[in-house]
C-alpha cells in the first residue's frame, strides 16, 4: 500500500478549503466555465476568422484559462505567447505597483495580438501592459478576460471580450489564487473571510 492511499482523507468539497477559517462560496462551476469559454472562442474566431493572431497568455492566474480557450479556437495561424505581471503580493489587495517580469519571445510588430487575462480588476496591471504592446506597433490589440470586474477600477481598460462580469468580491479557483492557493480548483469562488 502507498503512502497517499495510507494516509489518505475524502477530499472536502471546495466550500470548506479556505485557509484561515474562511469560507469559500460558489460563483461560476466549472460546468458554466466551460460554457462560456466556448462561447469566448466562438466570439474571438468571428472577429479575426482566419488572420493570424498571437495570442498572449497573462502569467500566472490566466494559464488554465487560456489553454482552454485557444484549445477551443479554429484560427489555424495561431501563435502562443507568454507574460508574466504581478501587481498583488500575497494579500487579496493590488499593491498598486505593476512587475513586468516576463516578456514574449517574438516581435508583434504589425500582427494581431490578442491578451487573454485572468480577471481585470483596478485595471492597473492590463492598462501597463496596454500600453507597453501598443508602443510595439501591433496591427490591433484587444483584451479577453475571463471575469472583468468593474467595482473597483480605477485605470480605463476596455474588455473585448468578457467571460463574466462582476462588480466586486475576492475570486479564486481556476487560475485563481489567494497566496498560491486555490489556483487548481475546478470552479471560481468567492473567498470571505472568517467571521470573528
Amino acid at each position: 500500500m502507498s503512502c497517499l492511499a495510507r494516509n489518505s482523507q475524502s477530499a472536502p468539497a471546495p466550500e470548506a478549503q479556505a485557509a484561515s477559517g474562511g469560507r469559500l462560496v460558489t460563483v461560476f462551476s466549472a460546468e458554466d466555465i466551460a460554457g462560456r469559454v466556448r462561447g469566448m472562442a466562438a466570439e474571438i474566431d468571428a472577429c479575426y476568422g482566419d488572420e493570424p493572431l498571437v495570442a498572449v497568455c497573462v502569467l500566472k492566474g490566466a494559464c488554465i484559462f487560456f489553454s482552454d480557450l485557444v484549445r477551443a479556437l479554429r484560427n489555424s495561424k495561431l501563435e502562443l505567447e507568454f507574460i508574466r505581471i504581478a501587481s498583488y503580493g500575497m494579500g487579496t489587495a493590488s499593491s498598486g505597483q505593476v512587475v513586468f517580469s516576463k516578456d514574449v519571445e517574438n516581435d508583434i510588430r504589425g500582427k494581431h495580438v490578442l491578451l487573454v487575462e485572468d480577471i481585470v480588476d483596478s485595471g492597473r496591471s492590463m492598462r501597463f501592459v496596454l500600453d507597453t504592446f501598443a508602443a510595439r506597433g501591433p496591427r490591433s490589440l484587444r483584451v479577453a478576460a475571463l471575469v472583468n470586474k468593474t467595482g473597483r477600477r480605477e485605470k480605463e481598460v476596455s474588455v473585448d471580450f468578457i467571460g463574466f462580469s462582476l462588480d466586486s468580491g475576492f475570486l479564486v479557483g481556476y487560475g485563481l489564487d489567494y497566496a498560491e492557493r486555490y489556483r487548481a480548483l475546478p470552479g471560481i469562488y468567492e473567498l470571505e473571510p472568517a467571521k470573528g
